[in-house]
C-alpha cells in the first residue's frame, strides 16, 4: 500500500461541522486494542439492530484479522481518532475498515479520509468492502462510487472499479470480514 501518513485535509478545523486538519500514520501491533474498541462502538448500533451484536465477537473478529502492514491511524492534533484498512489481494483490493470516533462523526471527515484512500495510488485493481444492512455507511460508500454487487440478510457487498464506475461488480466475490 502506498504511504499515506502525513497527509493533511484541506479543510479548516472548527466547530462548525468542518472537519478538522488530519493526518495518516501507519498503523502498528499496539494500535490493536483501543482499534477492536472503536470497532465495537461504532458497530454497535447497527449490530443491535440486526440482532448480531456480542460484546466479545465484535472486538475478536478484528483482532483475528487485524494487520498493521494494511491499516493506518486517522489523526486530529496528534490524537488518534479513526483507522481504515485496506487488504490487497490478487485481483482486488478490500476496504476493510473505517471508523472515526463519534464526537468526529457527521463532519465529513471519513468522506475525506475515503476520497484520499480512493485517489492515493493508480492501482487498476477495484475496491471491495460490505457493509451491514441499514447501515448509513453505505450512503458514503455511494456517494464515493461503490455499487451494490449483493446482499444478503444482513451485509451488503458492494465494489468500485478504479476510476469509480463499478464495471467489476459482475467479477466473483470473495468473502471478506465485516
Amino acid at each position: 500500500m502506498t504511504d499515506l501518513s502525513q497527509k493533511p485535509s484541506p479543510s479548516a478545523a472548527g466547530a462548525s461541522g468542518v472537519p478538522a486538519p488530519w493526518s495518516l500514520r501507519p498503523a502498528d501491533p499496539s494500535d490493536a486494542p483501543w482499534m477492536a474498541e472503536l470497532r465495537a462502538d461504532v458497530m454497535r448500533p447497527d449490530l443491535e439492530r440486526l440482532g448480531r451484536y456480542d460484546v466479545v465477537r465484535v472486538r475478536r473478529r478484528f483482532l483475528d484479522a487485524y494487520r498493521p502492514e494494511h491499516t493506518s491511524v486517522i489523526e486530529v492534533d496528534g490524537i488518534a481518532i479513526g483507522l481504515f484498512a485496506v487488504r490487497p489481494e490478487p485481483d482486488e483490493r478490500w476496504f476493510e475498515h473505517l471508523y472515526v470516533r463519534a464526537d468526529h462523526q457527521g463532519r465529513g471527515l471519513g468522506g475525506q479520509v475515503l476520497d484520499h484512500v480512493l485517489r492515493a495510488d493508480s492501482d487498476p485493481r477495484p475496491f471491495r468492502l460490505n457493509v451491514l444492512q441499514g447501515s448509513a455507511a453505505r450512503r458514503l460508500y455511494e456517494r464515493h462510487g461503490f455499487v451494490v454487487e449483493r446482499e444478503d440478510a444482513i451485509d451488503v457487498w458492494m465494489v468500485r472499479s478504479a476510476t469509480g464506475d463499478g464495471r467489476e461488480a459482475a467479477q466473483p466475490v470473495r468473502s471478506a470480514g465485516a
